[in-house]
């Protein structure tokens, strides 16, 4: 019998860095680090926090504005200085998606 905790979607952002690390491409990853791609993740993070994507107590899915979000993270990497492309940005994103719908927490729209 599986625990009630089996059942729950499990993010972990180790894993997922790993994941992101391993979907882009070679030609990509002499500009993508482990580094940058922390960063992203804490930014988009940021990104669910400041416009309410948050609530640990729900399990309805919430709308994303991906432009919105990709313009905050290409904001804040700027002023941050972090050295990141839009393209590296992009690809940083596309990783992480494919590794939420690996688990199960994005649906393709």
């Amino acid at each position: 019998m599986k625990a009630e905790d089996d059942d729950m979607l499990v993010y972990d952002e180790d894993n997922a860095v790993k994941f992101i690390l391993n979907f882009i491409p070679e030609n990509s990853k002499s500009s993508i680090d482990t580094d940058k791609i922390e960063y992203v993740l804490d930014v988009v993070y940021d990104f669910y926090d400041e416009n309410g994507l948050i609530d640990e107590d729900s399990t309805e899915e919430a709308s994303i504005d991906e432009e919105d979000m990709f313009n905050f993270i290409v904001k804040n990497a700027k002023k941050d200085k972090i050295g990141l492309s839009n393209e590296d940005i992009q690809l940083i994103l596309d990783g992480e998606f494919e590794y939420g719908k690996s688990l199960g927490i994005y649906t393709e729209e």
